[in-house]
């Protein structure tokens, strides 16, 4: 996915309705802050947080995304550093970093997810915790041929379709959403690597960290094999 000017544009179009939950869970392993927001964008997540009194740092590696959040109330008291969250430097340390909305995901390969594990561990607290948001990617076994087609929206005069291939070996989804419409086909294409619980727990480790609590949900339901969102919380 770009993250150019036509997402920032309609990023802050994808609400989920759980953004009360998320900052309220955020703001209590926060304890006062300071927190880091990796990809933190348009400030969907940052900016309420902000508002809790908890000073929030960001990174983005998006002009456009981060231009979108200088331009929202308050968007200028967040610092945010230009670069990948991969390996980028800060010079803080932090009671809070994290991650939501899959964003981990778009690292493509494990090395890169161990990195940025590792880059977290350099700059938390001794009290501090990564939180990280990720969808569990157990439907994926149960594709046909590992690829799928799935009508997201049909009216009249559009029709919206989410097409993807996965592959096993490589855990990475190749996906774009389709808009058909009378102004011609629009493709949004996005390349995640998902990665399992179990494999963020390991990674973790390498990284010298350790689970501590993992939910379904901000709102702290239990994981179940039914679940389809995964939210770990780790620390030293």
């Amino acid at each position: 996915m770009s993250f150019g000017d036509d997402t920032a544009e309609s990023y802050d179009e994808l609400r989920r309705g759980d953004e009360e939950a998320t900052v309220a869970f955020l703001a209590q392993w926060a304890r006062g802050g300071p927190a880091l927001e990796l990809a933190v964008g348009t400030g969907r997540i940052a900016l309420p947080l902000a508002e809790q009194g908890i000073r929030v740092d960001g990174i983005d590696f998006s002009p456009a995304m981060i231009a979108r959040l200088r331009a929202k109330p308050g968007g200028d008291r967040i610092k945010v550093t230009l670069g990948n969250f991969t390996d980028v430097a800060v010079t803080d340390s932090y009671r809070l970093i994290y991650i939501v909305f899959n964003t981990l995901f778009n690292l493509l390969t494990q090395d890169e997810q161990v990195r940025c594990f590792e880059n977290v561990a350099a700059h938390l607290t001794d009290d501090g915790v990564f939180v990280v948001e990720g969808g569990v990617p157990a439907e994926f076994c149960r594709l046909r041929n590992n690829q799928y087609v799935d009508l997201e929206a049909l009216t009249v005069e559009k029709v919206r379709l989410d097409v993807a291939r996965f592959d096993p070996i490589t855990q990475r989804l190749e996906e774009s959403h389709v808009t058909l419409s009378s102004e011609g086909v629009h493709l949004n294409p996005i390349v995640t690597r998902y990665a399992w619980p179990a494999e963020l727990d390991l990674m973790a480790r390498i990284a010298g960290l350790r689970l501590r609590e993992r939910w379904a949900t901000w709102s702290r339901e239990p994981l179940t094999p039914a679940s389809s969102n995964c939210i770990s919380v780790y620390g030293p």
